[in-house]
């Protein structure tokens, strides 16, 4: 199955709540390459790459977030693949 790329903005209390590092350690399990870095607004942005299948298990993850999160919205956009060979958080 060919890879895929999706563009992800979490909106909501999702930074100071370990989101970034929750998201690396799902991302890993379910196998798929990327990054996430909070956003200056207080959003979280990620950029996935992978099965469709594995991102749209990520994506429903991202709809809870971990714990101490209270996720409002989570906006997601088809993009380019950056050839990612595994997932990071970016600063």
């Amino acid at each position: 199955m060919m890879d895929v790329a999706r563009s992800v903005r979490v909106t909501g209390r999702v930074q100071g709540v370990f989101f970034r590092a929750w998201a690396k350690d799902e991302a890993e399990t379910i196998g798929l390459a990327g990054w996430i870095r909070n956003d200056e607004d207080g959003s979280v942005v990620a950029h996935l790459e992978g099965s469709e299948a594995a991102i749209a298990e990520m994506i429903d993850l991202m709809r809870e977030g971990p714990p101490d999160a209270a996720v409002e919205n989570v906006e997601v956009e088809e993009t380019d693949s950056e050839g990612l060979d595994r997932f990071e958080v970016r600063h």
